[in-house]
């Protein structure tokens, strides 16, 4: 049985305790994102966290999660990096982003509950495809915003290096500590 998707099986049961779950994942993505590195636009670890949702939620509970994490932010809740909020976000520079982690969630999700991650193939395809997903609608707002040259420069070439270690860095935890949270919840 594939560690990720015993952990999303047992993530299936009752409302409350899927409440729970997506209460969890937008705690650990409030956490995540005040982890900033940087100046003006800093490099926060909620990329890891979005994937890492993705990896042991499957398709819906992360939707919910990441959905439920964003419109809090929306609604004005400073979980968004350096402890920002509200709904200007997601009309500002940062907007592309945040719909691309939704969508980053939504697919790596997928991909896990069609057992595509069973595989070390399968998952590093699914967490590379949604962070360049991320990058990709990121990249389309923040050009239209400020030009191509700068939305790359500004938004994009920073951050791919870090990304890749976060892309290895969520297969890694996606295949060892989620095995051992899918075990315990056997028990």
């Amino acid at each position: 049985m594939n560690p990720i998707n015993s952990f999303g099986d047992w993530a299936s049961g009752s409302i409350g305790k899927n409440a729970l779950l997506v209460g969890g994942g937008v705690a650990l993505l409030f956490g995540m994102s005040q982890v900033a590195i940087g100046g003006p636009v800093p490099m926060t670890l909620q990329t890891l966290a979005v994937m890492l949702i993705g990896l042991t939620f499957g398709f819906r509970l992360s939707v919910a999660t990441v959905g439920t994490y964003l419109a809090i932010g929306a609604a004005g809740a400073p979980v968004f990096a350096k402890f920002a909020g509200g709904a200007h976000h997601f009309v500002g520079g940062t907007g592309g982003f945040l719909v691309g982690f939704l969508v980053c969630a939504a697919i790596i999700g997928f991909a896990v509950d069609r057992g595509i991650t069973k595989g070390w193939v399968g998952t590093f395809a699914a967490l590379l495809t949604g962070i360049t997903v991320v990058f990709a609608l990121g990249y389309a707002w923040l050009a239209h915003l400020i030009g191509p040259e700068k939305a790359w420069q500004f938004g994009v070439a920073p951050f791919i290096l870090g990304d890749a270690i976060k892309v290895v860095l969520a297969a890694l935890i996606g295949k060892g500590v989620i095995k051992g949270a899918g075990d315990l919840a056997k028990l």
